[in-house]
C-alpha cells in the first residue's frame, strides 16, 4: 500500500480562551474621564458649570425597503459614556416597546434592568426625554445639551447629533463635545486594554487556524468562513472589526481586496502568496491583524525576499516605538527599511536617500503604516485641530501624524506590492524611472503583495504588541505544517480578567 506524501490533516480546531465578562465599570470609568475633560475645558473658558451631555444611540436598519432587520451594532460613541456635567449622573433612554415584541422578539425588559444591567443612575422612556430633562435639571432660561457634532477625519463624514420632540426648548451646543470626547478615545484605560487585548488573542489564534488549513484548491472565502467561525465559536466574537480581506496571488496588492465587487472568491493556487487581513471585535473594542504567508506552506525565494524586507520594517518600527516618537518618522523608517531591502536583492537601483525624496516608497507602499484602534478599527483622533494633513505620495494617506503616548493603541501594518497602476507611471517618470531594475520588476509583477499587521499599545518607556501570530518566515512553515504555536491563547482568560 503506497504511502501518502502529504501531511496529516490539521486537528480539529480548539481553543484554551474563553469570553470575559465586561464590567459595566468600563464605560463608568469612560464617562468619569469625559466629565472632568469637560469641566476643565468649561472652567478654562471661564464658562458656567452646567448643561448635560446627550448622545443618541444608533438606530436599527432594514435592507432597503425591505422588513429584513440588519445585524444592530451600537453607535461607537454612545456605546462608551452619556452623563449629567454638574452632577455626573448617567440616565438612559430606553424604546417603549409595544406589547407585540414579546411574540416576536422576546421579553420586554423593565426600566430597573437597564439601570441594574448598566449600571446608570436612572433610566426613563424615549418619548420622555424633554420633559425628564426639564424636569430634573430646571435653571433659569433653556437648559443647555451638549451634542455630539463633528467630523471623523478618516471618512470625512460627520457624527449625528441627537434629536428628539421638544428639542427647540433647550439651548444646544454643537461645538465643544465631540472634540474632547474624541481625545478621551485615544487614550485607553486599563479595562479597554484588556478587551482589546482579548479581540487579539481570539483573532490571532484564528488567523493561526487559517494558516494551518490553507492549501491550494480552496476559495479565498472558505479561508474567511474559518477565520468567522473560529472568532465565534470560540471566542464569543458575533462581530468583525471589519469587512475580512482574504486575497491571494495577484489580488494580495488590492489594498482593500474583500469588497462586494471583489468577494475573497478567486481559487488558490500551488505557488500563490496570501494576505489575510482579518480581526475580531469583542463588546464593541476591535483588533486588527494581518498575516501573510505561502499558500502551499513554503516560501520561495522570491517569496522571501518581499516578506522579509516587510518584517524587517514592521520589527523596525515597533523597535522604536515610544512616547514623543513622530509617526510621521515611523512611516518613513518603515518606507526606507523596505527600499534598503529592494535594494540589496536588486530590484531597485541606486541611493536610498534620494529615493526618500522622491517619495518612491510611495509607489511599493502607498497606504499609511497604521491608525489608532479601540471601540472603532479606524478610532478616531488621527487629526486634532490644527493639525495638518501631509500633501506627499504616501505621507498623505497617514490617518494620523501625531506624536506617540503613553495608552495609544496603534496599529503596524507596512507592506510592499506590486500594483501595476502605481509602478508603470513611476518606471515611466523622469525622476523615478532611473531607480528601478525593469527585469527584475517586471518578474514580480503578478506577485501581489505582502502586509505585516500587528496592534500596539503604547506604554510609558516603549511599547507592547498584543499581536500573538507566527511572523518569521519559519514560525510560519512550522506552523503550516502541524507545529503547535504556543503564542496563542497563552494569555487567555487569566490576563482578559485579571483586571476586573
Amino acid at each position: 500500500m503506497a504511502s501518502s506524501t502529504h501531511p496529516p490533516p490539521p486537528p480539529p480546531a480548539s481553543s484554551s480562551l474563553s469570553p470575559p465578562e465586561v464590567p459595566m465599570a468600563l464605560h463608568a470609568h469612560n464617562r468619569d474621564k469625559l466629565l472632568r475633560a469637560l469641566r476643565d475645558r468649561l472652567a478654562a473658558a471661564s464658562r458656567p458649570l452646567r448643561g448635560l451631555v446627550l448622545l443618541q444611540g444608533g438606530e436599527e436598519k432594514t435592507r432597503y425597503c425591505t422588513d429584513h432587520a440588519e445585524l444592530f451594532r451600537q453607535e461607537s460613541y454612545f456605546a462608551y459614556l452619556f452623563g449629567d456635567i454638574a452632577s455626573g449622573q448617567s440616565l438612559l433612554f430606553a424604546p417603549r416597546l409595544p406589547s407585540d415584541y414579546a411574540v416576536w422578539l422576546g421579553e420586554i425588559k423593565p426600566l430597573s434592568y437597564f439601570k441594574e444591567r448598566y449600571k446608570v443612575d436612572m433610566v426613563f422612556y424615549v418619548d420622555e426625554i424633554a420633559h425628564v430633562l426639564h424636569d430634573r435639571f430646571k435653571e433659569s432660561g433653556k437648559p443647555l445639551l451638549f451634542l455630539l457634532y463633528g467630523m471623523n477625519t478618516d471618512s470625512n463624514n460627520f457624527s449625528k447629533p441627537a434629536g428628539f420632540e421638544g428639542i427647540e426648548n433647550f439651548e444646544t451646543d454643537l461645538t465643544i463635545l465631540h472634540p474632547i470626547l474624541t481625545e478621551c478615545r485615544i487614550f485607553k484605560s486599563e479595562m479597554e486594554l484588556a478587551l482589546i487585548q482579548y479581540a487579539n488573542d481570539v483573532s490571532s489564534e484564528a488567523h493561526v487556524e487559517v494558516m494551518r488549513r490553507t492549501k491550494a484548491g480552496m476559495k479565498e472565502y472558505q479561508l474567511e468562513s474559518i477565520f468567522l467561525h473560529h472568532i465565534y465559536m470560540y471566542g464569543g466574537c458575533r462581530h468583525c472589526s471589519y469587512t475580512c480581506i482574504c486575497a491571494t496571488g495577484e489580488n494580495s496588492a488590492v489594498l482593500h481586496y474583500g469588497h462586494a465587487a471583489a468577494p475573497n472568491d478567486r481559487t488558490l493556487k500551488d505557488g500563490d502568496m496570501a494576505l489575510f487581513d482579518m480581526g475580531a471585535e469583542y463588546n464593541f473594542y476591535g483588533s486588527d491583524i494581518t498575516c501573510s504567508f505561502p499558500v502551499n506552506g513554503k516560501f520561495t525565494k522570491d517569496q522571501l525576499i518581499v516578506y522579509n524586507a516587510v518584517l524587517k520594517a514592521h520589527n523596525a518600527v515597533i523597535s522604536s516605538m515610544r512616547p514623543g516618537v513622530s509617526w510621521i518618522d515611523m512611516h518613513k523608517l518603515a518606507e526606507e527599511t523596505i527600499l534598503e531591502s529592494l535594494k540589496k536583492e536588486g530590484l531597485i537601483l541606486g541611493d536610498v536617500d534620494e529615493m526618500m525624496a522622491a517619495r518612491l516608497g510611495a509607489v511599493f507602499m502607498p497606504h499609511g503604516l497604521g491608525h489608532f484602534l479601540g471601540i472603532d478599527t479606524h478610532d478616531p483622533g488621527g487629526y486634532a485641530k490644527g493639525m495638518e494633513r501631509p500633501k506627499e505620495p504616501g505621507l498623505s494617506a497617514l490617518r494620523t501624524v501625531r506624536e506617540l503616548q503613553e495608552g495609544m493603541v496603534i496599529t503596524v501594518e507596512p507592506g510592499c506590492y506590486f500594483i501595476d497602476a502605481l509602478l508603470g507611471p513611476a518606471m515611466q517618470d523622469s525622476v523615478t524611472s532611473k531607480f528601478f531594475n525593469l527585469k527584475e520588476v517586471e518578474r514580480h509583477k503578478n506577485f501581489g503583495g505582502v502586509r505585516i499587521e500587528s496592534d500596539v499599545y503604547v506604554t510609558a518607556d516603549g511599547c507592547k504588541n498584543l499581536t500573538k501570530c507566527p511572523r518569521e518566515p519559519w514560525e510560519i512553515e512550522a506552523v503550516m505544517a502541524g507545529a503547535p504555536w504556543p503564542g496563542c491563547g497563552s494569555i487567555n482568560k487569566a490576563t482578559a480578567n485579571g483586571i476586573f
